[in-house]
């Protein structure tokens, strides 16, 4: 590690100096602790007697060397303040850590060799190939016990042969995953952590989740992981007063707290940002993840995440010199911003003012899109244009369609539940809604179980509710589902041309009566027609193109195997001049042009 490159916010390797390392019969421990009055060690393999740490480097950082250890010994630090006190911490480098309510750090081998060599040289950032992403948490996927909140997790290694054939038979080919930092609190979903360079121990070792990366990327299937830069978790043995001050954390109340109730980390200094962007880099070079999500990326780029209080600049220097750090270092990776604000520039690159990411989640047309969904077709007239309106700002960035965990939790209804209209009505507006979506320019992300059709909200202490495809409607939408999902990743229309302004053509978005939309989906390979009825009547409805041209249909959301009320057709049709199409109600309709 480069010691001035570390104060300067430019180091990516932090974690190769700090942490607990092994050699040869010991281990050595270094830990950054700038203020402190004064460091022991503390280990299970000598009875948790303080071992005292020596000042080291320019004198802010601790070291010992301790002879007869071995990985999967237990330590902390004890950390001595100015005030006479004494305080004990895990180690914020560690590679691997106790699961709650346990609190100690473990030493840990990373030995792990990859055969992933072949998909890391290839892969790359997708802007041009299809990307359907399954949002995932790894405990409540599946669960072998629902009454058991700890002995029915899947291990990482016992989920991969689970998981990765159902992600392939759907037609998804990549993962996102919500955070695997280590965490105290289930009810966090890892969002406030206390490791940040500990997978946690819930679904075992380290190891273990190297073996899952491994074995996703041996089938095709690109991991994205959480990552969190804005806060962690208030837990005293974790970050918060590390060296009995403020080191992680910024100082004044008023801008150390967030709304979530944890602590926002201090940007300001150029230790913390080696710190994050260290952590990073060890996600995406250790693990071979394909791509890192940012959460809350608003809550960097302004004060608090509110515009009013004006933007964090010494945040946004940070972004910059991560985001070209990481991709410098990880070649074809992929860095998304979770961010809602109207800050330019979040997908531009940083040589031209931009932040740098890859992708922006498009927050306005889930946003839009859903609020129009979950509202009566007899007034849908009045807000026909928040289904238009994104494209007038979508070519702005490089946008992912997300439809994620926090929109399926807290009250806030399942995917279906939101669908206005009663019980089968919803179903049959659903796969209307998911038609539109995989049409509209835009990669793809859907969180676990919003492929079921599942009426019950998202619960972290749950498996999804696989039984319910018991039931011929949740069949059918989960076939619907698997046939939408496969038509996309084998059609360029709907994805090669994504950010292409071509790639996109009104047909008919002024039928605000009807509620009718038509559009085309183009790439230099092949073209589709997108035709949409989201009245609760049938329509006739006449297209007009002043073209001669054959039609295929490839996709109904009306027909009979998905739960609606048409046969399947597939037969070519020529148009030339006006052709009369029955739309049924709440329908959806794919025809390729051949």
């Amino acid at each position: 590690m480069d010691i001035g490159n570390f104060y300067k916010g430019l180091e990516f390797e932090a974690h190769e100096y700090l942490g607990a390392h092994t050699y040869f019969g010991g281990t050595t421990f270094r830990v950054y602790a700038p203020n402190a009055k004064g460091v022991t060690l503390i280990c299970d393999f000598n009875d948790w007697f303080e071992i005292p740490m020596n000042r080291c480097a320019d004198g802010r950082f601790w070291e010992t060397s301790v002879a007869d250890t071995k990985a999967g010994n237990l330590y902390k630090y004890k950390i001595y303040n100015s005030r006479g006190g004494a305080t004990e911490h895990a180690d914020p480098y560690a590679f691997y850590s106790e699961l709650r309510p346990g609190t100690a750090s473990i030493i840990y081998d990373r030995h792990f060799v990859f055969d992933d060599d072949e998909w890391m040289a290839r892969r790359g950032d997708m802007k041009q190939c299809p990307m359907n992403i399954y949002e995932l948490h790894f405990g409540s996927w599946k669960k072998k016990d629902d009454e058991d909140p700890e002995g029915g997790w899947y291990s990482y290694e016992e989920l991969a042969p689970l998981l990765i054939p159902y992600l392939k038979e759907y037609g998804y080919n990549a993962l996102e995953i919500m955070p695997l930092n280590e965490y105290p609190c289930d009810q966090s979903w890892g969002y406030q952590s206390t490791g940040y360079f500990s997978p946690t121990a819930r679904y075992g070792e380290p190891d273990g989740l190297r073996f899952f990366v491994n074995e996703c990327h041996k089938n095709g299937i690109a991991v994205i992981l959480d990552f969190i830069p804005v806060h962690f978790a208030v837990d005293y043995y974790g970050l918060r007063e590390f060296d009995g001050t403020a080191l992680f954390e910024y100082p004044h109340a008023s801008i150390g707290f967030n709304e979530w109730g944890s602590c926002n980390f201090n940007h300001s200094k150029g230790e913390i940002c080696s710190f994050l962007q260290s952590s990073a880099n060890y996600w995406l070079k250790d693990f071979h993840f394909d791509g890192l999500r940012m959460d809350a990326v608003g809550n960097l780029i302004y004060w608090q995440g509110n515009s009013n209080r004006g933007v964090n600049t010494n945040a946004l220097k940070f972004l910059k010199t991560m985001n070209d750090g990481l991709r410098y270092r990880n070649p074809g990776i992929m860095l998304m911003a979770e961010d809602s604000s109207s800050y330019p520039g979040v997908t531009k690159p940083t040589r031209y003012g931009g932040l740098g990411f890859d992708y922006k989640w498009d927050m306005g047309w889930m946003n839009d899109t859903l609020s129009y969904f979950a509202t009566s077709a007899d007034y849908r007239g009045e807000i026909y244009h928040k289904l238009t309106f994104s494209m007038m700002y979508f070519s702005s960035e490089y946008f992912i369609l997300p439809l994620s965990h926090d929109e399926v939790v807290h009250g806030k209804a399942t995917i279906v539940q939101k669908m206005s209209d009663l019980y089968e009505g919803k179903f049959t507006q659903a796969r209307a809604f998911y038609m539109y979506m995989f049409a509209h320019p835009g990669k793809k992300l859907n969180f676990m179980g919003n492929e079921l059709g599942q009426l019950r909200e998202w619960d972290e202490k749950r498996g999804q509710d696989w039984d319910i495809l018991k039931y011929p409607i949740h069949d059918a939408f989960h076939r619907f589902a698997k046939e939408l999902n496969n038509l996309y990743l084998k059609s360029p229309a709907l994805y090669k041309w994504d950010y292409e302004k071509n790639g996109f053509e009104w047909v008919d978005c002024h039928d605000e009566t009807r509620l009718i939309y038509a559009f085309r989906r183009n790439s230099d390979e092949q073209c589709m027609l997108c035709i949409f009825n989201f009245s609760y009547f049938e329509q006739d409805y006449e297209l007009c193109l002043d073209y001669e041209c054959s039609l295929k249909p490839v996709l109904s959301s009306d027909w009979e195997e998905y739960d609606g009320n048409s046969k399947k057709n597939t037969e070519p049709f020529v148009v030339n001049g006006p052709v009369n199409l029955k739309l049924a109600p709440y329908s959806a309709y794919f025809y390729e042009f051949v």
